[in-house]
């Protein structure tokens, strides 16, 4: 880790914000970026072959998506389970969900209230789980049925790679908020968050990595 400082939930969005509208980068870009970089450094882990992809209908989810494309390119076998229904997606969330389904990406699509064991099963049979739930703009407790899902996932013990910071685990505090995934790996967007250096974060976000999404960490102080 250079000496980039650490983001806040609010300089995330700063960050988003500057890129789109005064530099003019597309999100969809800044997506694309994030996820190809997070399919990357799965790629450099030993013997990643099957990879369950779990995802939500915000740009976490979207992020989930672009990470399935690219693991599928490089010959591993990929499925994405989407808790949430794919007619509220929108944006570019609904843009890569598109092209991963019709890429012929498994997907299923699961109300998160109705999780049966076949989940359990896929879960257990991956060498890798993606979780791309929840995102940085997570600030309050998780909710119902979403509670139960993370701790369903994290009861199984195939190692889970958590897109940006682990789903449920507040930006800022590092404190699960309620509950949070613990993951084995993060691959964390522009720099580390503010919560990660706080006690006890790194039981849930485990080693991290900083994925470059290619625009520089100091708009956040613009």
């Amino acid at each position: 880790m250079n000496n980039q400082p650490r983001l806040t939930r609010e300089q995330v969005r700063n960050v988003d914000r500057i890129a789109i509208e005064e530099l003019g980068l597309p999100g969809i870009a800044l997506m694309e970026n994030a996820g190809r970089g997070t399919a990357e450094i799965l790629l450099n882990q030993p013997d990643v072959r099957k990879v369950v992809i779990c995802a939500a209908g915000g740009n976490n989810g979207g992020d989930g998506f672009v990470v399935a494309r690219h693991l599928m390119l490089a010959g591993c076998d990929v499925e994405v389970w989407l808790f949430s229904s794919s007619e509220k997606l929108s944006g570019d969330a609904l843009t890569n969900y598109q092209v991963t389904s019709r890429l012929g990406i498994p997907i299923t699509e699961c109300d998160p209230a109705e999780v049966d064991d076949s989940l359990e099963e896929a879960l257990n049979s991956a060498d890798w789980i993606v979780d791309a739930l929840f995102g940085t703009g997570l600030d309050s407790e998780v909710r119902p049925p979403y509670d139960q899902l993370i701790d369903r996932i994290n009861q199984v013990e195939t190692p889970v790679l958590a897109v940006d910071l682990p789903s449920g685990l507040d930006c800022d505090t590092g404190q699960p908020l309620g509950t949070a995934i613990r993951a084995a790996m993060t691959a964390t967007f522009v720099a580390e968050k503010v919560g990660f250096a706080e006690p006890g974060a790194s039981e849930w976000t485990g080693k991290i990595e900083v994925v470059s999404i290619g625009v520089p960490w100091d708009l956040a102080a613009c």
